[in-house]
């Protein structure tokens, strides 16, 4: 029988495909706070300014492609059963090859409807306007989980992570809730590994080898040892 990988990635792996993220800019865009372009107020507040932001986020994406740590994650399922958790908005493990991939934060290329979370579309292109509407006739909203919004998706990724045999965290601070008490719901003998060049907390995390890599360079790595296991 295969055994479980749980895959938890984050900005980092997508920002070595050359995707910037908040952490390399202090935080800004164009001199504008994340709460003024990624919280349900600043949709109120300027809804155009909002789209700009996600519209530009849309068109860097188009540049980039998946990078070695996107790709040797695919390998794995050739051996193992594979769920990759991630907090990013892009489809760079799409894009990959991974098979099972569940999005807490949303997706990029998605959109919904601002009166029926329910109604998600994919949309052409990169870009959203305001007038733009759903069926319902309502305007449609970037397919992201805003500060201050609930995350759908964590009961989900809770019970993927706790029927997890192995857990691989690659790219993330684990700071950002919910998705850092995932690592609360593993089993007492989850192996867990941590690919990060930086200090990352893990209080309280059994059974965890660090390897102090980017996600380009150790992942391949892990991942050839996983495998020569088997």
């Amino acid at each position: 029988m295969k055994q479980n990988i749980v895959v938890l990635s984050g900005a980092g792996i997508s920002a070595e495909s050359g995707l910037s993220t908040f952490r390399d800019s202090n935080g800004l865009w164009e001199n504008h706070s994340i709460y003024e372009v990624a919280t349900p107020e600043a949709w109120i507040a300027n809804p155009e300014l909002v789209q700009r932001f996600y519209n530009e986020r849309r068109k860097q994406l188009l540049t980039v492609k998946p990078n070695a740590g996107h790709l040797a994650l695919v390998e794995l399922e050739t051996l193992f059963n594979v769920d990759i958790i991630t907090q990013n908005v892009d489809d760079l493990h799409e894009q990959a090859g991974s098979e099972k991939v569940l999005h807490l934060h949303g997706e990029l290329k998605k959109v919904r409807s601002t009166v029926d979370p329910k109604l998600v579309h994919n949309l052409a292109g990169w870009e959203l306007k305001m007038g733009d509407y759903c069926e319902l006739g309502s305007q449609l909203r970037p397919h992201i989980v805003w500060f201050g919004e609930a995350v759908p998706n964590i009961m989900i990724a809770e019970r993927i992570t706790s029927e997890a045999d192995i857990l691989i965290i690659v790219g993330t601070s684990l700071n950002v809730y919910p998705a850092a008490g995932l690592c609360d719901v593993i089993k007492n003998t989850t192996k867990v590994y941590l690919v990060d060049p930086a200090k990352v907390k893990t209080t309280g995390v059994n059974n965890l080898e660090t390897i102090k890599s980017t996600a380009v360079e150790g992942l391949p790595e892990l991942i050839e040892k996983l495998m020569n296991k088997v």
